[in-house]
């Protein structure tokens, strides 16, 4: 019977939401649009990037050198790392996003007028501020080149960048994997309270209520096509992404998917929350005006995380785009498994039993 009758619930909305053609267009073509536009567009750069050194010579002149890159504003120390590996390991778990490599003799030949090699290590999945802070590595090191040797035009030290991911730097990588996380959760807030307020707006509500079917099976009716239209528009983003900005699909997709349905959830979850506060559709759209700009300024889309003031950033933590991006980068580009991105998938599942649990609660309230 459960069965049979969340069937007809399903049948019923998939119904209801193809009878508006226009429904169907704004929320499968325009959010592609929308990608296009802005992976073409938009750019990012950032600051106080986290960076890990490994520090071979572990002498007063390598030392020094530490102390000038921590003390630019690009960058920030976060931890010293026995070897290039451990450092490598750590810009994938996005513990880092850069690294310094200073070899063993960096000290003897720099007292000798010898070139110095030093290994810059940059997490290029965001081209554009891997590029930056390559600048001011350099910048960094030409500085210490004339404060150790003593002279205005020496050369001594060589920085040598390495520019992992993305070794072509191209810059719409990383804001089109942040986008497609943006519009899944904009467009399920909005169309998810749409269907809630607009079928008590219409009176259809009473006859739900006269039907033996429970809050959470109308929930889930109305989550399923919503969900398959979301989904369609998905994959056809992520033709996109690879035919048209030609990004490489280094991981494993079914983790992607794992972390987009998630996503898709968690934004209708939040969209059916806001339609059972309130009681028309002018006002689900005013909460959602306020709510929306917060969760993408905050979602980490168009610059990273560490260019928001610190005590900013562990609100991105509750913040479903971010942790959909982190997934995005870490599955297609960087190639990383569920070993590295589970915390992000258990953090989309919380938000999505959370959301979920109480749009059924407050929807049966007011039933």
């Amino acid at each position: 019977m459960i069965g049979r009758r969340l069937r007809a619930l399903i049948v019923k909305e998939f119904a209801q939401m193809l009878r508006d053609r226009r429904y169907v267009i704004a929320l499968v073509v325009a959010p592609v649009l929308e990608l296009l536009v802005f992976g073409f567009v938009l750019s990012a750069t950032v600051t106080n990037l986290p960076l890990g050194v490994v520090d071979l010579s572990a002498t007063p002149e390598s030392r020094e050198l530490v102390a000038m890159l921590s003390e630019s504003r690009s960058f920030r120390v976060a931890g010293y790392y026995d070897s290039r590996a451990a450092v490598g390991d750590a810009i994938e778990r996005g513990a880092l996003d850069g690294g310094v490599v200073i070899p063993y003799a960096f000290a003897r030949d720099v007292l000798r007028g010898r070139t110095a090699t030093v290994q810059f290590l940059l997490n290029a999945t965001n081209a554009n501020t891997a590029a930056i802070a390559q600048g001011y590595a350099q910048g960094v090191v030409a500085s210490y080149d004339r404060l150790v040797a003593g002279s205005p035009h020496a050369s001594g030290v060589m920085l040598e960048p390495d520019y992992l991911y993305n070794p072509g730097l191209v810059g719409s990588w990383f804001i089109v994997t942040g986008i497609l996380g943006l519009l899944l959760i904009l467009v399920g807030t909005l169309f998810s309270s749409q269907m809630i307020v607009k079928e008590r707006a219409a009176g259809t509500i009473e006859q739900l209520l006269m039907s033996p079917a429970s809050a959470a099976e109308i929930i889930v009716a109305k989550i399923v096509p919503l969900f398959s239209a979301l989904f369609a528009m998905g994959l056809i983003a992520l033709a996109m992404l690879r035919w048209i900005f030609a990004l490489p699909f280094n991981g494993s997709l079914a983790v992607f998917l794992c972390g987009a349905g998630l996503c898709m959830f968690s934004g209708s979850g939040l969209g059916m929350f806001v339609a059972t506060g309130v009681r028309s559709a002018r006002q689900a759209q005013l909460v959602l005006f306020f709510l929306n700009p917060p969760l993408a300024t905050l979602s980490g889309a168009f610059t990273p995380i560490e260019a928001m003031p610190r005590w900013l950033q562990p609100v991105a933590l509750f913040n479903p785009i971010n942790h959909f991006g982190a997934i995005a980068r870490g599955a297609l580009i960087k190639g990383s498994g569920l070993d590295v991105l589970w915390p992000h998938l258990l953090a989309l599942s919380g938000f999505t039993v959370v959301l979920l649990g109480l749009s059924v609660w407050r929807y049966r309230a007011q039933l």
